[in-house]
């Protein structure tokens, strides 16, 4: 029986060697994708979604390893990375848009003793609708600011409580969870990518997509400041080009009482305004 079994067991060793060495060959990109605290159900419903795009293979380290091994250009220094628990995503995507796939992916989790923090934690100012008891000393320890209103207790203002890296505490757990708050983000996570013989961090991978999108915004606004003080033709500075032409235009036209069709109404205005304020003058300095 147990020869039948380390029979079984090798068989799907070298299964999973083969299919790693198959996907290297045939894809360009490959991520190291950490899978702590992911749900079994969370991974069919991954490789689901993306069945199309991308496979995905979680085996143990050292199969990964020797499934990897001289498959690529520089594949060593991502080999070296394979630490903990990982899967290996194999596909032709950029790994920027794998990250922000499986970050649009991952799901809230209640806190429990031990876990590590993946964003910062914060209590919410408002009603907890828990009643005042000795549950008030644990707001205070963690300087949590309340008041007691109509037998609830009120956070007087969002509470920063635990930072990211840190390990939750029961304490803190127990209170997370009376709160129905599910800090702990669970899902796959990048951390590393292979390119082209190039091999990113997790780190290198994470975009600020609003602050690129302001960045790009005031690069957009400058440079249309520029083209149009240089008048710069393009699709979109013509328009604006020709109608600060149209307003200097007509603005010398006032200031020459120059007429035409479309400025007369504009110079007679004008003039007629000119008239007021001398007979205005006049008026003040005694003249009648």
């Amino acid at each position: 029986m147990r020869q039948d079994t380390d029979r079984e067991y090798s068989a799907k060793k070298v299964d999973t060697i083969r299919k790693i060495n198959e996907y290297a060959e045939k894809y360009s990109v490959l991520a190291l994708a950490k899978i702590r605290k992911v749900r079994a159900r969370q991974m069919m419903t991954l490789r689901k979604q993306f069945r199309d795009e991308m496979n995905i293979v979680v085996a143990k380290n050292n199969i990964s390893k020797m499934g990897l091994k001289n498959r690529k250009k520089n594949i060593e220094n991502f080999i070296e990375r394979i630490i903990d628990q990982n899967a290996i995503i194999f596909t032709e995507m950029n790994p920027f848009k794998i990250q922000l796939l499986l970050d649009k992916n991952k799901v809230d989790l209640p806190a429990r003793v031990g876990d590590i923090a993946t964003d910062p934690v914060t209590l919410p100012s408002g009603n907890t609708s828990i009643p005042p008891g000795p549950v008030l000393s644990e707001f205070k320890e963690m300087k949590v600011p309340t008041k007691i209103d109509a037998g609830s207790i009120f956070i007087s203002r969002d509470t920063e409580v635990l930072k990211i890296g840190e390990v939750i505490k029961p304490k803190l757990a127990s209170l997370l969870s009376r709160l129905g708050l599910k800090p702990i983000k669970a899902g796959l996570s990048i951390s590393a990518a292979y390119m082209d013989g190039v091999v990113f961090s997790g780190e290198d991978l994470r975009l600020d997509l609003e602050e690129y999108r302001v960045k790009i915004q005031k690069a957009h606004n400058s440079t249309l400041a520029l083209s149009i003080e240089a008048t710069y033709l393009t699709k979109e500075t013509i328009p604006i080009i020709l109608g600060n032409a149209a307003l200097t235009a007509k603005a010398l036209t006032l200031v020459s009482a120059y007429t035409t069709k479309e400025t007369l109404p504009d110079v007679l205005l004008s003039g007629q305004q000119k008239a007021n304020n001398l007979l205005n003058l006049a008026k003040r300095k005694g003249y009648n």
